[in-house]
């Protein structure tokens, strides 16, 4: 099945009150345990790469691993530029084969924010290729005292109607990284059901969303990490974004920590070990168990949404 577009996958979502998991694809074993999951639960699923991950293995590289998971799966795939930083970068993911694009312009004021995004739509959607704009602070950083900047729901109004966007990143609390409270974990559900009423059907996307579990904080603990105050984003708040509008969910962080937590105990439990294959194995696995647990309890995507 060739890559597709998000859009019937938002609008089933958003008729099934679930969200489509958008997992960062790191490396091959991270793709080949999130499509292996993704077709275990007969799931659509976003693989997005980061410019960092761009850059990190080489664009080429990236795109024939998505090539090869898509060649031999049969469950709708999308692959998308995740927090794309400028115009050009956009350009490239756009002419190298991607089917969805983010451009963040959250950091520019309003009015440049407007200019640079729709100069990415008006390319993006002369190539068929859909766009996901941001406003609010999509970043945050729960370790300063400075309040996050929530999207206004005017302003997201008034940003999707000037750029002409297909889904839009909005900032309800959440922030990057496996800190994402200093205390009691809150969302701006209010905020959020006010876009949804302004915007209806129209897709909506939450970044920082890992749930940032605190077996796999343990687990790498035990096996020698030092990670201390992690807090994520609790399912059931996920589950309820996704009944209010949520159609899509970016997941890295618990990736990134089941993946390490697995390593970390296969080299203390086999400290003769060498062969990358007997410790990136068991990483995959847990990919694919951690994929398949978001699809079923915490996206509702499983099955079509049944799940």
């Amino acid at each position: 099945m060739p890559l597709v577009t998000s859009k019937r996958m938002f609008e089933a979502a958003q008729s099934g009150h679930y969200a489509i998991g958008a997992f960062n694809a790191n490396n091959m074993e991270i793709i080949q345990g999130i499509i292996s999951a993704a077709e275990r639960e007969s799931s659509p699923v976003i693989l997005q790469v980061s410019e960092k991950s761009r850059e990190y293995t080489n664009p080429v590289y990236l795109i024939k691993l998505v090539e090869a998971a898509v060649a031999t799966s049969d469950v709708p795939v999308c692959l998308h530029l995740d927090d794309g930083p400028d115009y050009e970068t956009c350009v490239a993911c756009i002419d190298s084969g991607y089917t969805s694009v983010m451009i963040d312009g959250s950091r520019l004021p309003f009015e440049e924010n407007i200019a640079l995004t729709k100069k990415v739509v008006d390319y993006a959607h002369d190539n068929g290729v859909v766009v996901e704009g941001g406003l609010g602070d999509l970043h945050g950083d729960a370790e300063s005292d400075v309040p996050l900047a929530l999207t206004d729901p005017n302003h997201a109004v008034d940003f999707v109607a000037a750029t002409g966007v297909d889904s839009l990143a909005v900032a309800i609390g959440t922030c990057y990284g496996p800190y994402k409270f200093k205390s009691e974990p809150t969302l701006a559900f209010e905020r959020l059901q006010d876009m949804s009423n302004q915007l209806p059907g129209f897709p909506l996307v939450l970044h920082g969303a890992s749930s940032v579990p605190k077996e796999f904080v343990d687990l790498n603990n035990q096996y020698g990490a030092d990670i201390n105050r992690a807090q994520g984003v609790p399912e059931d708040m996920l589950r309820e974004a996704a009944r209010l509008g949520i159609a899509k969910i970016n997941i890295e962080t618990d990736l990134n920590l089941v993946m390490t937590a697995c390593i970390r105990q296969f080299f203390i439990e086999h400290p003769d070990a060498f062969d990358p294959q007997k410790y990136l194995g068991p990483g995959r696995r847990a990919i694919r168990s951690m994929v398949i647990h978001k699809m079923r309890h915490v996206l509702g995507c499983s099955h079509g949404g049944l799940g």
